[in-house]
């Protein structure tokens, strides 16, 4: 059915080139590779990943499994995944885990490595992955948490991310259904530190 709408992006737009590495801010977020498979099943290992994305990594053959799935994302063009390396070292994870470049939006997921905490790598992140979503079309990226995720909602907060609202029993997680924060950031509107 023909849409009365133009496309934000055209599709084909982000696939016909190779899924980029992106820097700033002393990060590099780059597409996950052979090699990087104990670091994962090291981070599923932790609790705090393991209850706000409720799965876990058993071994590196799961975790080969894995970068295999999300590295193909990215031809799809509705998702895509991004290893975040500071100072040479893996640390985090950032992606977007849904992505509709005909509505220029996108929704996305994170989370930072137990070792790596309190360095602000996730509002690092966070705003590098923003800068060049902007920079390549996008009009509009969310973010959801568990309301109980205190550290996910400030991190939203510091990088431009204004809760819009509060999505009721929306996920299930390992302790039962909990309600979502939705915050969302207009990439056309500057940010204001901390709001």
């Amino acid at each position: 059915m023909p849409s009365l709408n133009s496309r934000v992006l055209e599709a084909g737009s982000w696939s016909a080139v190779p899924q980029p590495v992106i820097e700033g801010d002393g990060l590099r977020l780059r597409p996950w590779r052979t090699g990087d498979e104990p670091f994962l099943v090291g981070a599923y290992s932790d609790p705090a990943i393991q209850r706000w994305h409720t799965f876990v990594l058993d071994d590196e053959a799961e975790a080969t499994g894995w970068i295999e799935r999300v590295n193909a994302r990215w031809p799809s063009e509705k998702a895509a995944d991004w290893a975040v390396e500071s100072q040479g070292e893996l640390v985090s994870r950032i992606g977007f885990r849904i992505l509709d470049l005909e509505y220029g939006d996108a929704e996305v997921a994170y989370w930072v490595a137990p070792q790596a905490r309190g360095a602000g790598i996730a509002s690092r992140a966070l705003t590098v992955l923003t800068d060049w979503a902007r920079e390549h079309g996008l009009h509009r990226l969310t973010l959801q948490h568990s309301t109980q995720n205190e550290p996910s909602c400030r991190v939203a907060q510091r990088c431009g991310f204004h809760l819009e609202g509060t999505l009721v029993r929306s996920l299930l997680h390992a302790d039962g259904w909990h309600d979502m924060h939705l915050h969302a950031r207009l990439l056309e509107d500057p940010v204001t530190p901390g709001a």
